[in-house]
């Protein structure tokens, strides 16, 4: 029987220069560009059997077509991925990286007091956000709740970390603070506190009120919720 040949590939090279993500960014503007054209400008080839358009449109299909499931694909999952060897992935790690550094450089050194939980949750879900490991920081504020500081001081699972009291205490009085702020974050989705974090909330603030320290709150972050120990209420996103 006859077998029709499959239909050949176009590569990039055969598209018109408006067709091409690279000729676009650099007329038009990377906001022009679709998810899928931003990533074949970092993949830059594709394979025998497709252009990089169509390697990652389906790249970004296999997460769902969010960029918070792709950002989350350990480097071997990133690699079984057909077309996806080490150096494209290394480039995609590499690309979340300097975005997730490039919001929280943003978001350094507000401009205002970090006087509510709503301005502590924006402050800090540039790098919480997405996050399937809890991590613990310290923010560190003056006598008019302005950051002074800012530290991570623990990593742990996707269900608990532990913090140091002592080391929190230490980073806030070498920072000569007047307040401080505990921040974590629940992998799970749900803000409200566990009995481990109203004990560990409450341990720290007796502590800290014993070095003349202030426990101004202790905000849970999720990705679209948070809760303040302060108002004792689950906020949405706002």
């Amino acid at each position: 029987p006859y077998l029709a040949p499959k239909p050949r590939t176009m590569k990039i090279s055969e598209l018109t220069p408006t067709e091409r993500p690279r000729e676009q960014l650099l007329t038009h503007g990377p906001a022009t560009l679709s998810t899928a054209q931003l990533l074949a400008i970092l993949l830059r080839t594709g394979t025998p059997q497709e252009n990089v358009l169509d390697l990652s449109q389906r790249l970004l299909a296999e997460a769902d077509g969010r960029l918070l499931k792709l950002y989350n694909l350990p480097l071997e999952a990133l690699c079984a991925i057909r077309g996806i060897k080490r150096d494209k992935a290394a480039t995609l790690m590499a690309a979340f990286e300097l975005g997730r550094r490039f919001v929280d450089e943003e978001y350094a050194l507000p401009r205002e007091p970090l006087n509510t939980p709503a301005t502590v949750y924006r402050l800090m879900l540039p790098q919480l956000k997405g996050k399937q490991h809890e991590e613990c920081w310290i923010l560190m504020v003056n006598k008019a709740q302005r950051l002074i500081g800012k530290r991570q001081m623990t990593q742990g699972g996707s269900s608990a970390t532990v913090i140091d009291i002592k080391d929190i205490l230490k980073a806030a009085l070498d920072c000569k603070a007047q307040g401080l702020i505990l921040v974590h974050n629940h992998p799970s989705g749900d803000p409200r506190p566990g009995l481990d974090d109203i004990k560990e909330t409450r341990t720290l603030q007796k502590a800290a009120k014993s070095m003349d320290l202030l426990l101004l709150d202790h905000v849970i972050v999720c990705d679209d919720a948070f809760y303040s120990f302060t108002d004792e209420r689950v906020v949405k996103k706002l």
